[in-house]
């Protein structure tokens, strides 16, 4: 069916949205069939946001856990820090196609808020980005890049002033200034087309780590390991080898500080199928269909839903689903950064824990890929408290004497 993954996906909106997703559809079909559109979407990934990234041996690493070697697949080198700016180029390009002259998006973490600002500075859009409350206090400096970029910053109050709520700002903006709007939407999670025309962009992330291990081991890698919230970095690296059986594909979900409701995001097994935000998937939800509380000391993974795409690998077996707890995420990123000069946004970080976990288990001569989905300047706030600094204390003390 179309717009779906097996039983997953749909477009699930109100009915004054349809015509905008089928416009958008319609112009995104056309867009990857027009040489032109396909020659300055290369173009941009190259020369505004620096692909391809370095897929990197993490010798150290590998040495010490005496397992599978490890590669790092650096998404932190991406132009704004993340995988996020591949998607927003692509999204950029189709709304100057509609000729749409406002870009909107949401964001939790700040990174895909931080892509979508610089795309539309780079293409000439102006710019509002919603949210959480709760977020923007964990992640003031992605609010102050975002400003300086030329980007409107909204903060959401109501709900949980998470993530969640971030999304349902964004689709309100979004059904009052259609005419004129694009909603940048930040991953594989959405009304169709959306988890489509996200994944479809984020493959050049498989494709770089195809052609990048081939040169380095000639020969495909037998474990991928992302991290997990909506999915746009790990579609990105899982979808060049789903159809190789031989490649074991795995997601590392928020384990965050305990199994109660409100203190995880982990949508497997604990999700249960649903339609919200436009969309048919997992996830934690009450009895009612309204969405739990979630928490993650990464502020990427605490949404409560999770892309349709990766429901139906999950159901097909395709994918495996792990969890990694706060405590162990933060352990990695100390890990990454003393052996490998390497610090990870925290979200990366629940992978390269799981990949600590899983090599030592395998042969030497497998091959782990860790999907580096970002760096962790952006946690450096969060990062500090975690490791209870008390020298960063001590100077943002006398910042704040000292007065703006």
């Amino acid at each position: 069916m179309k717009g779906h993954f097996g039983k997953y996906g749909g477009r699930y909106v109100p009915e004054m949205l349809i015509p905008a997703l089928e416009e958008l559809e319609k112009v995104y079909i056309s867009a990857k069939k027009d040489k032109q559109f396909n020659s300055d979407f290369i173009d941009l990934l190259q020369n505004f946001a620096g692909r391809p990234t370095p897929l990197v041996f993490a010798k150290n690493l590998t040495e010490k856990l005496a397992g599978a070697k490890i590669y790092l697949k650096n998404e932190g080198l991406n132009h704004t820090g993340a995988h996020k700016i591949t998607h927003c180029i692509g999204q950029g390009l189709i709304a100057k196609r509609m000729g749409k002259t406002r870009l909107i998006a949401e964001t939790g973490a700040g990174q895909h808020g931080v892509a979508t600002a610089s795309v539309a500075a780079k293409l000439g859009f102006s710019c509002t980005v919603y949210m959480g409350e709760v977020d923007i206090k964990r992640q003031r400096p992605n609010v102050f890049l975002m400003e300086q970029l030329g980007a409107k910053v909204i903060p959401v109050v109501f709900g949980s002033r998470t993530l969640k709520d971030a999304v349902n700002a964004a689709i309100k903006d979004w059904i009052e200034n259609v005419k004129d709007t694009h909603y940048v939407l930040g991953s594989v999670v959405g009304p169709h087309p959306f988890p489509t025309m996200n994944r479809d962009f984020q493959t050049v992330v498989g494709k770089e780590i195809r052609k990048q291990i081939s040169k380095a081991e000639n020969k495909l890698p037998d474990v991928v390991i992302a991290c997990v919230g909506g999915g746009s970095n790990a579609m990105g690296a899982f979808t060049e080898f789903i159809k190789e059986s031989s490649v074991h594909l795995v997601g590392v979900e928020a384990g965050g500080r305990g199994k109660k409701i409100g203190e995880h995001a982990t949508r497997f097994p604990n999700g249960s199928v649903g339609i919200i935000e436009g969309y048919k998937s997992y996830f934690l939800q009450n009895n009612d269909g309204q969405l739990q509380k979630t928490h993650s000391i990464s502020a990427g993974l605490d949404y409560p839903g999770i892309g349709p795409e990766l429901s139906h690998l999950h159901d097909t077996k395709r994918v495996e689903f792990v969890s990694v707890t706060d405590e162990e995420a933060l352990k990695a990123v100390q890990i990454l950064a003393q052996l490998e000069g390497i610090i990870p946004a925290l979200e990366s970080a629940h992978a390269v824990s799981y990949s600590i976990k899983t090599a030592p288990k395998l042969a030497k001569n497998k091959v782990i890929v860790v999907n580096l989905s970002g760096r962790g300047d952006k946690d450096i706030f969060i990062l500090t408290k975690a490791f209870r600094d008390k020298k960063f204390y001590e100077f943002m003390e006398n910042i704040v004497k000292e007065g703006l």
